[in-house]
């Protein structure tokens, strides 16, 4: 899709994804795409493959998980993974954190930069998607590209 028919928030993206030297490539789904199992029907992916930008409060700091689409964050042992409690945040604060509206929140591109940790699920697969920072915008990565670009650290969620 064109550069220019992103929403603005997406191109954000876009500029930090090559900034950080990824080829920078959103596309916009016909279809919605806000939740994982939307996104990997409308690619023809396992939804494990599909990769949830989730915030999350640690010990009252937000923090943001790169969560495997079939997977669900075990808050108590994943907390103490990270040595603290870990609570979900409120979708204001996740959009406040973000400047991404929900169901598009993508791993890079935030105003300000949040301590990520990337699901250890993800690497099972080759390519992993990832939304581009709007509803219906994705993006194609790896696991250890999306490590990379977002400085985040490997970590098991469930």
């Amino acid at each position: 899709m064109r550069r220019a028919s992103l929403p603005p928030v997406a191109c954000r993206v876009s500029d930090t994804l090559i900034a950080r030297g990824h080829h920078g490539v959103i596309v916009s789904q016909p279809e919605a795409t806000h939740t994982a199992e939307d996104a990997a029907k409308a690619l023809g992916v396992d939804v494990g493959a599909i990769t949830k930008s989730l915030v999350f409060l640690l010990d009252d700091d937000p923090v943001l998980l790169l969560v495997s689409g079939a997977h669900q964050v075990d808050l108590p042992r994943t907390g103490e993974r990270l040595e603290g409690t870990l609570a979900p945040a409120p979708a204001r604060l996740a959009r406040e954190v973000t400047g991404q509206p929900l169901g598009g929140i993508a791993p890079v591109g935030h105003p300000t930069n949040l301590p990520t940790w990337v699901d250890n699920a993800l690497a099972a697969y080759r390519e992993v998607w990832a939304a581009g920072g709007h509803p219906n915008t994705i993006f194609r990565t790896s696991f250890r590209e999306l490590v990379r670009i977002t400085a985040g650290l490997p970590l098991d969620v469930d």
